[in-house]
């Protein structure tokens, strides 16, 4: 598990579910893509520039048309899921232990 920053977010219109497309920023590891089903807690003005707890390594994943590289962790609540966050900004790349 990495630290990130959402560098992009957009609607991901061919979802089953309401998701968004992310880019996330790992500092010196590069960036990866990931699909969230975020919408019910954030716009997408609300996840730029957000630092995420991000697992990376799990191989790519087919959603649709795009290819999620990582999973953004967050909690399922009855509102939708919400993220998972550390306390300190500016961590991309740095390790969850």
């Amino acid at each position: 598990m990495r630290i990130g920053s959402i560098l992009k977010a957009s609607v991901f219109k061919e979802a089953r579910k309401p998701a968004y497309k992310l880019v996330i920023d790992f500092g010196l590891l590069g960036t990866l893509n990931s699909s969230a089903q975020l919408t019910k807690l954030y716009s997408i003005p609300q996840l730029i520039g957000k630092n995420v707890v991000v697992v990376i390594n799990i191989g790519k994943r087919k959603i649709h048309n795009y290819t999620s590289e990582c999973l953004v962790l967050g909690i399922m609540t009855k509102n939708g899921v919400s993220l998972l966050k550390p306390n300190q900004n500016n961590l991309n790349g740095f390790i969850v232990s």
